[in-house]
């Protein structure tokens, strides 16, 4: 039997009123606890708070702490809630670390499952699992890097987590995106297992924006972390074939030529920028080298969902 490797998760949550205790009653359920798991309410005005006061009354293991209001939303905020998090667990002597968001729902074996591949294979540094919304929306990972773990929940060894200097607070999003390939960069394995999923009952992007609107985000977020041309243009026209069909895809590719033409400064170094085009460029020769026939069968299809998260 593999050894169980000892974890703590960090939630920041900003009102999320309307589905933490999904979350909750998921973790609970769980047949593996954490040893800590601390919720981080980043200035919630709705009753995120009361809510996760009574469950943090009735389970000693889940903790609350609450942050003031912010003037100013940004991506950057949910660092900093997650950081405020990693600090109450600085004393524990734990093996794994996880962010988890506070809009998702999972089976009770969700965390016995990923901790135990990652005790299993000691080069893998961080590992999670797709997300489907309600809407019945997935990303299919036969067509889409496996390597990409989700920010749902992402589940880092801790000598990983702290090896790439944890999350970087970028204002503009992709926190999540940045954490995993940095992680690679670094000479970690990265690993989405499709053996599960969880449950995302928020629709990504929408928590502050029009659909279209969080396109043009995703777009701009591309071209923040340093997608390649190419690959971005391929990603344009296969958004172009899914709902909202052209008006997504063009969404989508007015928002990263939005930050060419505006020479928008980039918050990662140049070295991270070559290794991600790097890694787009093989995926796609590989791709174009299996002869795919079929245009759904594109490795850019659901690349990332790119800054997804609960507080911002």
């Amino acid at each position: 039997m593999t050894a169980r490797l000892s974890y703590v998760l960090i939630t920041p949550a900003r009102n999320e009123a309307q589905f933490i205790e999904l979350t909750l009653r998921s973790m609970i359920a769980q047949t593996y606890k954490p040893l800590r798991w601390v919720i981080v309410s980043d200035g919630s005005t709705d009753e995120t708070d009361e809510i996760v006061a009574r469950y943090s009354a009735e389970h000693a293991w889940i903790e609350l702490v609450s942050l003031p209001q912010r003037k100013e939303r940004h991506f950057a905020g949910k660092v900093m809630a997650f950081n405020a998090g990693l600090e109450r667990v600085a004393g524990l002597p734990y093996e794994v670390v996880v962010s988890l968001d506070a809009d998702i729902s999972f089976d009770s074996d969700y965390f016995a499952f990923l901790l135990g591949k990652l005790a299993s294979d000691p080069e893998l540094g961080l590992v999670g699992t797709p997300f489907r919304e309600l809407s019945g929306e997935s990303y299919d990972y036969r067509f889409v890097s496996i390597e990409h773990v989700s920010g749902a929940c992402q589940v880092f060894r801790r000598s990983c987590f702290e090896g790439i200097g944890g999350y970087v607070p970028i204002r503009g999003g992709s926190i999540d995106h940045v954490a995993v390939i940095t992680a690679r960069m670094k000479g970690w394995k990265t690993r989405t297992f499709t053996e599960k999923h969880c449950i995302h009952h928020r629709q990504i992007g929408t928590a502050a924006h029009h659909p279209i609107a969080a396109r043009f985000r995703v777009g701009l977020k591309d071209y923040a972390v340093g997608n390649h041309p190419l690959w971005e243009l391929c990603r344009v026209a296969r958004q172009m074939m899914m709902p909202p069909r052209c008006i997504g895809g063009l969404a989508l590719g007015a928002g990263y030529v939005w930050g060419l033409v505006r020479r928008i400064k980039r918050p990662v170094s140049p070295e991270l920028i070559e290794f991600h085009r790097g890694e787009q460029m093989q995926r796609l020769f590989r791709f174009l080298q299996r002869g795919a026939r079929s245009s759904k069968q594109m490795p850019w299809a659901g690349e990332s969902n790119m800054g997804k998260g609960t507080a911002e």
